[in-house]
Order: structure tokens, then sequence, then C-alpha cells
């Protein structure tokens, strides 16, 4: 790929998952770090449409229908639409994607990029490359591999790009929702106790959990993000907060000190938010899906009951509050900084 020349960038994820679509995000910030001055169009979901559309690089999102034999004519309009788009480089973010290989034949781009399928195109030099095991990583590593200049041997994060105004109104609501300010409450996390399928631990697995994590960590003020549902699966024991809006819900989160969430889309979508994220592992490989960067972390739950995940959260989140406040303190080294207590 030409380190110049790039105006106009597609990228093709045509999936619904929620945590795909957060996957993406340090695909977009490549194509920014690498082509600054470039314009990007994504084809993916209306989760696509609700996390990027207002991002600055962002020019259009198309959003396909997820029952496309429903809504044929309408797919049929976005795909012509797309088509009727002349990109200098086009994307498909996931190796392995039938629908994302099509639309990517679909597409007029002067430079057409993706995973070589090792049954179709065997002798790849791709297949002897060390591509990383993180699902967010891959379409980076692709993109790098391809590119001509130099590149950077980090990651970036998953990042929404919240704005300032969105933190602010989400502080202002969990103000109201605990009923108490910042200094007031102490250290806040959130639980969210859903997944799909196996991925999900039942309701009485979270009751030890919460149990046992407030009995180690009595200072902190536990609140549980309700799902899409709008149910709570903790009895109503804990402060609830509900939003089917994903820019809504994200910007709440990076309002909490942390967050503990199994392997889901919500889970990536904390992890966007920029605060510490604790995913808990019970099928899928954290290798693959994990938190990442600063003070994420992933956790195997597979040997562990919930007592024992319980106690392993606590030291997590004592570890995570300790060094927070010694940054805290090193930052204004002359200011009264409120003390945070935490429990050794």
């Amino acid at each position: 790929m030409p380190t110049t020349g790039i105006h106009r960038v597609l990228v093709c994820r045509p999936n619904h998952r929620l945590g795909n679509n957060v996957l993406i995000s340090p695909l977009i910030a490549e194509i920014e770090a690498l082509y600054p001055g470039a314009e990007i169009d994504v084809l993916g979901s209306h989760a696509a449409e609700s996390l990027y559309a207002s991002r600055f690089s962002i020019n259009q999102v198309f959003v396909l229908p997820q029952k496309i034999a429903r809504h044929l004519w309408y797919s049929v309009g976005v795909l012509r639409a797309l088509r009727r788009g002349r990109y200098d480089l086009a994307i498909d973010a996931c190796n392995g994607s039938q629908s994302g290989r099509i639309v990517l034949a679909l597409a007029q781009a002067r430079y057409k990029l993706g995973f070589p399928d090792p049954v179709l195109n065997p002798d790849s030099a791709w297949h002897a490359l060390a591509c990383p095991d993180h699902l967010a990583h891959r379409n980076v590593f692709l993109l790098r591999q391809a590119y001509a200049g130099s590149t950077r041997t980090d990651y970036p994060p998953l990042n929404v790009e919240l704005t300032p105004e969105e933190r602010h109104e989400a502080a202002t609501v969990l103000d109201r929702v605990c009923g108490a300010t910042r200094l007031q409450r102490g250290a806040t996390v959130a639980i969210f106790p859903n997944a799909t399928g196996a991925k999900c631990y039942s309701e009485e697995w979270w009751q030890q959990f919460v149990d046992t994590f407030q009995s180690l960590c009595p200072q902190v003020r536990l609140l549980e993000m309700l799902a899409a549902h709008g149910r709570s699966q903790l009895g109503s024991r804990l402060t609830p907060y509900y939003s089917r809006n994903l820019r809504r819900m994200t910007a709440m989160i990076s309002c909490m000190d942390g967050f503990i969430s199994a392997d889901c889309g919500v889970m990536h979508l904390a992890t966007a938010s920029g605060t510490p994220t604790l995913g808990l592992f019970s099928v899928t490989a954290p290798a693959k899906y994990a938190p990442y960067g600063g003070a994420n972390a992933a956790l195997d739950t597979r040997a562990m009951d919930a007592v024992a995940v319980a106690t392993a959260a606590a030291e997590w989140c004592n570890g995570m509050l300790s060094t927070r406040a010694l940054m805290d303190a090193a930052a204004a080294p002359n200011e009264s900084v409120p003390a945070l207590h935490v429990t050794p």
C-alpha cells in the first residue's frame, strides 16, 4: 500500500454483534494514523452507525439489515449506493466472513485488502506470518503488512471517541442515580451480569459473586448495568442503570472506576470507554477477545467457582484502585487529594 494518495477508504464489517462492531475501532484508528487526511466509510450495522457516525473521520455508515432476505430491496439499495462510491482502499475487516468477501468484491476501489483464504489461496505468504491472536489486532496487522511505510509496534486501544459533553452529561446522571457526588460515593464499579448462550453465568452464581466481592471490597459501591431486556438479574439488590443507546451506555461506563462483565459486546464497549475492565471468560479464548491495555484484564473462570472469581476480581479491583490513587497523588502533589481507601 502506498503511503500517500489514499483519500477515500471503505471498511467492510457487515456483522450485527455489538462486540464485533466495537472491535474494528483499532482499525479505524490505524487508518486515521497512516492516512490522517482520509475520509472513511463503514459498511456495518445499526450498532456501527451508533458508535461511529459522529466520529470526525467517518463520512458515512452504510447499514445492512440483520435479515437481508426479509429486506431484500433495501439491502440491494445499500449495496448499490456503496458500489457508486469510488474508493482508494477497501478493507474486509474480518478473517473468514463470506459477506465481507462479497462486499469487498462489489466495492470499486484501487486497492482491496482482505485475508487470503487458506483453501482457495493456500500458497499465500500471509499464512506464514505470525498473525496476532486478538481479533481487534488482526485487521490492524493486515493493514500494516500491506503498508509500504513504517508503523508502530503496539496496537491502538478500543475507543469510540466519546466527547467531553457526553462524559459530562453521563457524570451528572450518575450522580443522580447514586444520590451522591463522586467524592461522596467513593469508588464505583459496575457489573454487567448478562451474556449470550453458554457465556452467561446464572443469577445464583452472580449473587454469590456479589456477596463475596462486597465482603472483600466494602469501600466499593456496586452498580448493575441492565441488559437490553431491562430486567435486573441480581434481584434488584444493586443500584441499576439502563439504556439501549450505545453511546449513552458507554459514556456512563466511562464515569465508573471499574467494570466487571462476562465476555460479551458490553464488555468490549466498557473497554472502549476507557474504564478499567475485567472480562470473565468461561467459554471463549481470552487470547482472542480479552480486554487489553492499561488496567484491563481477563480471567479464565472455567476451573473456578463464584467465590474464587469474586476473590480474584477483588484483588484486581484493589490493585487497580491503588495504582490510580498513586497516579492521582503524583499528578497533583501540591493539592489536597481526597483519600481513596483501599482494602489490602
